[in-house]
């Protein structure tokens, strides 16, 4: 994984030179307006029951256009988006409120992450969730991990998407697929999640490791 480092632009003709990481993700789109549109048209079209082909004809839209104005990969004219208001039932200025661009945080005091149970938890096992960001796209849930003296070895915990385990105490030997991994503390761990994965063997406990699970959101 790429350390994360600032970089100043050294062009001199830019008389306002930012900064950014090392980081080889994409720049962030600037077509908030037609993203915060799109996601707006789906939520309401989502709270009527209303598939994309149920609102693109009540709407005399092809479901094609729908699905890239949803997504904000065109710009709507004015006539369609009132059509696409009126098919919905509700006024344009519904619409356009949802046009102020947001950007989601989310903060956790230290020991006030929220305790749940996941899909597979086993006994001694306990979760706190860290954060919670939405995204139309992708799923990120955040874990602190913590197995007590009582906890077992379990690996058979499978799931879409990535995860990423930072090792912070304690000491595992971490199963992915037909490899094991023996973590200590500063350890990290990525990997496809789609593997059978879990602790094999749990070599020092209480231990405690940072999870982060990211999967694509399910499409409607």
């Amino acid at each position: 994984m790429r350390r994360k480092t600032a970089v100043r632009s050294t062009d001199a003709t830019d008389a306002n030179s930012t900064y950014h990481t090392g980081s080889s993700a994409p720049v962030a789109s600037d077509r908030s307006l037609e993203r915060a549109l799109g996601a707006k048209i789906r939520d309401t079209r989502r709270e009527q029951d209303l598939s994309v082909n149920d609102l693109a004809n009540a709407a005399n839209i092809s479901g094609g256009m729908l699905s890239k104005i949803e997504n904000g990969q065109i710009s709507p004219s004015l006539s369609t988006l009132q059509s696409i208001a009126q098919a919905l039932t509700v006024p344009l200025s519904r619409l356009f409120a949802a046009s102020e661009e947001r950007r989601d945080c989310s903060f956790v005091r230290a020991k006030q992450g929220v305790v749940i149970e996941r899909r597979g938890t086993k006994v001694g096992h306990v979760y706190q969730l860290l954060g919670h960001v939405n995204d139309d796209d992708v799923v990120v849930e955040p874990y602190l991990i913590t197995l007590k003296e009582g906890a077992e070895a379990y690996t058979e915990f499978q799931h879409a998407g990535t995860e990423f385990i930072y090792m912070l105490s304690g000491e595992v030997l971490y199963r992915h697929g037909s490899k094991s991994y023996r973590l200590r503390p500063g350890d990290s761990l990525m990997f496809d999640s789609g593997a059978l994965h879990g602790p094999e063997v749990l070599v020092k406990r209480p231990m405690t490791y940072l999870s982060i699970i990211v999967y694509p959101r399910r499409p409607a």
